[in-house]
């Protein structure tokens, strides 16, 4: 179904944009990333819980890079459905080489996968705006990227360490963490945007393609930078 092109609607849209924008710049603001809990006096739940929400604040609020990737597979679809199911698809690729890590099986060179996780995101911004429709190729490269995430979360993840006798717990309880964040970036995005927006006529061309452009430009300055720092 087409709609007629209203004008003076799109205020309203960049509205939205800027204050998810602002939402996600005061979270940073306002979260602290350390976690200051005696693992020793924590039972395998509390554990758990401590590390679900070092995932979660690993995407909100410090994510950055990690947020403009889900927000890139957001603007290529207006299926929420589908959306959901590529970040899912993206956290169990990054779930394998994140676990490899902590059980050091590989050992990712922060030099490498660092300009390749924002070479990604420019990878995917990009799309966007050469491709108008989702197609099944894209849950392939979502899953490759994955796997490179997944060797940049086991650097934060590292430096705080794993305790041994919930070893695993904590690492699927930070998958999760990390899960729920994503999907909180996705349905912020679909509330203040994609809901009211994602099926007019000029969604594409004055919102996915503007705002892809911008995540592509990031993208491309953090890969430069990445790469010569």
């Amino acid at each position: 179904m087409k709609y007629p092109t209203n004008s003076c609607q799109l205020p309203t849209v960049w509205k939205r944009s800027l204050f998810l924008l602002t939402f996600l710049g005061l979270a940073q603001l306002v979260a602290a990333h350390t976690i200051d809990y005696d693992m020793a006096k924590l039972s395998q739940s509390g554990v758990g819980a401590v590390y679900l929400k070092l995932g979660f604040t690993h995407i909100l609020p410090y994510g950055y890079d990690h947020v403009l990737f889900v927000l890139s597979l957001f603007f290529l679809s207006n299926r929420l459905p589908t959306i959901i199911w590529q970040a899912t698809t993206f956290t169990l690729a990054h779930s394998i080489t994140l676990g490899l890590a902590m059980y050091g099986w590989i050992k990712p060179l922060p030099a490498i996968i660092e300009p390749i996780i924002a070479l990604s995101i420019f990878f995917v911004a990009v799309e966007n705006i050469l491709v108008k429709e989702l197609k099944p190729s894209r849950i392939g490269i979502i899953f490759m990227f994955g796997l490179v995430h997944g060797m940049g979360f086991a650097s934060a993840l590292t430096e705080l360490g794993l305790p041994r006798s919930s070893y695993m717990a904590s690492l699927v309880s930070f998958n999760l963490g990390v899960e729920l964040g994503q999907i909180a970036v996705i349905l912020i995005a679909w509330f203040l945007v994609g809901k009211w927006f994602s099926e007019k006529t000029w969604y594409r061309s004055r919102v996915v393609n503007p705002i892809s452009a911008v995540i592509a430009l990031i993208a491309l300055y953090w890969t430069i930078e990445r790469t010569f720092a």
